[in-house]
């Protein structure tokens, strides 16, 4: 049996395009039920310098672009949402959190074969973006673990102690290292790599290339 397609996906869960992309990656593969994927979620911090108790959402927004280009940029956020099937909401006091504690989570997620990490991944980020929740609080984290199998208890200890930071923080830098400046960015097959939501006919193609390469491996391979 051929290996899975292996997608890897480069994302800052605050990242609204991120969240976007997802589920345009997610069409793409709809779109080609019969192909086997494996996904898996790898750490970047748009923000790495965010204090831990993050800030208010509305004003760290306004910081950097401008109160009235804030605004502009949400409301066009909310209509790319919107195409997609995704409600984003910035709901009074939401806050710009550091996500460093959310990626050691999604890690041991990674870690852990019983764990879906990307249901996780959809979790969470439906958390930051629909339901306007603290993503830097081991309490919300912790809940959201509890309701992806994972134990909440013991997830929120490991998180206030810091547990498995410095290995996420090495991931973050690897990514930046090989050139990683952005997100979403995906790598297929440690061979192909695409920057950005791409719409799902880029992801198509990338897909099916892939397909088409691994099919004629495949015959050459049985020709002895």
């Amino acid at each position: 049996m051929a290996e899975p397609l292996h997608i890897q996906i480069v994302s800052d869960l605050v990242c609204p395009w991120c969240y976007v992309g997802k589920h345009r990656l997610e069409r793409a593969l709809a779109a080609r039920p019969d192909l086997a994927v494996r996904l898996t979620w790898l750490p970047f911090q748009l923000s790495p310098d965010m204090p831990r108790e993050g800030k208010d959402r509305q004003a760290h927004y306004a910081a950097i672009f401008g109160a009235e280009r804030a605004r502009s940029i949400m409301e066009g956020m909310r209509q790319t949402a919107a195409a997609e099937g995704l409600v984003f909401e910035a709901g009074p006091g939401a806050r710009s959190p550091n996500t460093l504690s959310a990626h050691v989570l999604l890690y041991w997620a990674g870690e852990r074969p019983d764990v879906d990490q990307n249901a996780l991944a959809e979790r969470l980020f439906a958390a930051h973006h629909t339901h306007s929740e603290d993503l830097g609080d081991p309490a919300v984290l912790a809940r959201i673990a509890g309701e992806a199998g994972m134990d909440p208890a013991e997830v929120e200890a490991g998180l206030r102690a810091g547990k498995d930071e410095d290995r996420v923080q090495a991931l973050i830098e690897e990514a930046r290292q090989v050139g990683v400046s952005g997100v979403p960015f995906f790598i297929f097959n440690g061979q192909y790599a695409v920057s950005g939501a791409q719409p799902p006919e880029a992801l198509l193609e990338v897909l099916d290339r892939l397909s088409a390469g691994a099919a004629s491996a495949a015959t050459d391979g049985g020709r002895g």
